[in-house]
């Protein structure tokens, strides 16, 4: 198990991330045949505040191509992107963009509270991250994954755990060998061992999926990061203890069903 210490680490750089799986895979071994399947996971990092947190809701519950779909018509309706304008924006205006009611009512919520200057939303990554997610989480419409994802994604928190991500789940399913994705309370103490780089962890479990799956598990970059790398012939994971899994072992993996967003 790593080392637990005080400090917020971040996932700022590319050379970040790969440090950070390096140190993963030095003190968990059981993640070195993770990673050879992997290849090297690229950084995924988003724009912070609104422009960031609102792609994210408009990613909830749906498939990353429904949901950069339908940011890219939201971003394009509101350019320069700004919370006073998705604020004075109509309702019905919104919903034409591919918006549901609950999404509309998330984003004008979070409009509100930025504009009455209540709610500081980069000042969260300087935040133990059990503290900032509970502070995300207590915005309306602001689900844990939804709160997991803006601080890994936005703020680069090297300690972001998204444990409700169903690609996460199934990726920790193979590669671990259990009988059925984990629950996300189960991800979460799966996920103890890897403080304080649990969001590195995060990013190795998405390359993951994208080998195994061969389709993207996470929301698409505005940025060009270079693909993971995979070996030709990947060596298949090697299953974890019992103890260390709260889930029983597999016999055979089972195939999932597609992947959507949750919040």
């Amino acid at each position: 198990m790593l080392i637990l210490n005080d400090m917020t680490l971040y996932l700022n750089t590319q050379a970040d991330l790969d440090r950070a799986i390096s140190t993963l895979i030095a003190a968990d071994p059981s993640l070195a045949d993770i990673a050879q399947v992997a290849g090297t996971p690229a950084l995924r990092r988003r724009e912070p505040g609104f422009t960031g947190l609102a792609a994210i809701v408009c990613g909830q519950q749906l498939s990353t191509h429904a949901a950069a779909a339908i940011w890219k018509r939201v971003s394009d309706a509101f350019d320069p992107f700004h919370h006073d304008l998705i604020r004075n924006a109509r309702a019905a205006r919104l919903a034409r963009l591919g918006l549901s009611a609950a999404k509309i009512k998330t984003l004008k919520a979070l409009a509100r509270e930025l504009a009455a200057n209540r709610l500081d939303l980069d000042t969260l990554g300087r935040q133990e991250a059990d503290l900032a997610h509970a502070a995300l989480t207590a915005l309306h419409g602001i689900g844990p994954w939804t709160a997991d994802i803006y601080l890994l994604f936005c703020l680069g928190h090297g300690d972001a755990w998204p444990g409700g991500d169903l690609a996460v789940q199934e990726a920790m399913r193979i590669g671990l060998n259990l009988e059925s994705r984990p629950t996300p309370k189960q991800a979460t103490v799966l996920a103890e061992r890897w403080r304080p780089w649990r969001g590195a962890a995060a990013h190795l479990w998405w390359a993951y999926y994208h080998a195994v799956k061969r389709r993207e598990g996470i929301l698409p970059d505005d940025r060009t990061h270079p693909k993971p790398r995979a070996p030709a012939r990947p060596r298949p994971p090697a299953a974890i203890a019992p103890a260390q899994a709260p889930v029983k072992a597999a016999k055979k993996p089972r195939t999932a069903k597609p992947v959507h967003r949750k919040k």
